[in-house]
């Protein structure tokens, strides 16, 4: 069908004017935007989009993938990660009302004075540096003995029992003859030969005096206190040295204190301490660290601190239970509340508080703790705040979020020489590769107790990425870093 000329002519000018409307609606719709070319996020923003930073695997957080789909750990899509779920300052932010549900309570770090003193609980014991062994010194028989028996509490010079030595009666005899010949050099030999019998200079001295054979010797103990042994009775031959009884001293007892292994650095020898008894409330006993067992408790994960008392009258028994002070000079100090304290057994952190209603992990390195507060050497400064309660779900929901924590920025420590990372080496095929990452399917690593899978590494270099392509078989070692796997070496499977 042919239009007329003047038709022409009318749509030829409606096209033009279309065209001329077009432009100007795009150009008006330009400079309103105020920039040359919209980015991807701004063209998000001004569709109403949320922006997104980057995809992650909720189970392994610490890993970043620049754009969705499968993850290579689990068999489930990568989840994103929008931008304003991430403020200026880090974190995860919990809606206030959520936040007074999970009973969050927070507490600010502050400088105080920390006892540096600890409270324990030890036991009564024989003080075994105060034994005397009571010992035949000479063989013969019993004839009599005074009805002693174990545990007996005797004083000094208790008798035990009454022995008959035929060996004396000789020797005693021959020296009450040389008496009769007046000849000094024979008197002193003979009492010598005495003495060296075993006859005590008093024994030695009543035979002189009485002129009368004495082979019948008492038994008696040198100092007081418990038979710890008793080993003698009526009848039996004993033989020279034998043991006949130890008596264990009472005046002075040792108190055996628990001291938790974490707290061993505020113990040393010296330290003055005070002991209460249950079965005597309201009094003290004090004494002085005299020792500290080299051995620890695999138990209980305790050190022995060996506390020598004085036992007044014997009323310390063996056996008793005490509490122990050691005492301590207080001192200033960083501190939180322990309960805001997470140890995760490779780090101890807290998580602040920040404006906003955000929360941020931070690693922080503790020191003393008592009386419900920790000391904190580095990683805080003074008024901050950090979650005393309910900081358990913080971390957790910071860890699913994959936030870093705050690194220790405070004094520490003088720095270590760095540590040469440990490899773990394994074979497997490149599956994809860039110059940043490659994922491949390897083979278990017994090492992490890994089985064989599919995952993506980050390279520590782009030069390890030259000359492998999809498919290759290769050999690898990777390091594990808070950051996730990083490959540090990688050929073809066979190169050298």
């Amino acid at each position: 069908m042919t239009l007329p000329n003047s038709n022409r002519v009318r749509l030829a000018l409606g096209a033009a004017a279309a065209a001329v409307l077009l432009g100007l609606g795009f150009g008006a719709g330009r400079l309103l935007d105020g920039s040359e070319g919209a980015t991807p996020a701004a063209e998000q923003a001004a569709s109403g989009e949320r922006e997104v930073l980057y995809w992650y695997d909720p189970m392994v957080p610490s890993q970043r993938f620049d754009k969705p789909g499968k993850s290579p750990f689990m068999d489930m899509q990568l989840v994103p990660k929008y931008a304003d779920e991430v403020g200026e300052g880090g974190g995860v932010q919990i809606d206030p009302a959520v936040t007074q549900n999970l009973g969050v309570r927070l507490a600010t770090v502050e400088t105080g004075s920390l006892p540096s003193g600890l409270t324990a609980t030890g036991v009564v014991e024989f003080n075994e540096r105060d034994v005397a062994v009571v010992q035949a010194k000479a063989g013969g028989f019993v004839q009599r003995v005074y009805g002693r028996a174990p545990a007996d509490v005797v004083p000094a010079g208790a008798p035990l029992a009454d022995l008959l030595i035929p060996e004396w009666a000789g020797a005693q005899g021959e020296f009450l003859a040389v008496l009769r010949t007046d000849d000094p050099a024979l008197i002193r030999a003979a009492r010598n030969r005495l003495r060296l019998l075993g006859m005590s200079p008093e024994l030695i001295a009543a035979v002189e005096r009485s002129g009368r054979v004495r082979n019948v010797v008492t038994v008696t103990t040198p100092s007081g206190g418990m038979i710890k042994t008793l080993a003698v009775r009526n009848g039996m031959t004993v033989m020279a040295g034998e043991t006949l009884a130890e008596v264990n001293g009472l005046d002075r007892v040792w108190l055996n204190a628990a001291i938790p292994e974490a707290q061993a650095s505020q113990v040393r020898v010296g330290q003055t301490a005070r002991a209460s008894l249950a079965a005597y409330p309201g009094e003290t006993f004090t004494g002085q660290v005299t020792a500290i067992l080299p051995q620890t408790e695999t138990a209980s994960r305790t050190l022995t601190a060996r506390i020598e008392l004085a036992s007044r009258g014997g009323r310390l028994r063996p056996g008793m239970f005490a509490t122990v002070e050691l005492g301590g000079q207080s001192r200033p100090a960083l501190q939180v509340p322990s309960e805001a304290v997470i140890r995760t057994g490779r780090r101890a952190l807290v998580m602040l508080a920040k404006d906003g209603g955000r929360y941020v992990p931070a690693e922080v390195q503790v020191g003393r703790e008592a009386e419900g507060k920790t000391e904190i050497l580095a990683g805080l400064t003074a008024g901050e705040k950090v979650v005393a309660s309910g900081q358990f779900l913080l971390d957790s929901e910071a860890s699913l979020a994959g936030v870093q924590a705050r690194p220790i920025t405070g004094p520490g420590p003088a720095p270590k020489a760095a540590a040469v990372p440990a490899l773990h080496r394994s074979q497997g095929r490149v599956e994809q590769i860039s110059p940043a990452s490659v994922t491949l399917s390897h083979e278990p690593v017994p090492a992490l107790q890994w089985p064989a899978m599919t995952m993506t590494f980050k390279l520590a270099s782009p030069q390890l990425a030259t000359g492998v392509r999809t498919g290759d078989r290769v050999s690898f070692a990777f390091e594990q870093t808070p950051a996730g796997p990083v490959v540090r070496e990688m050929s073809k499977a066979g190169a050298q």
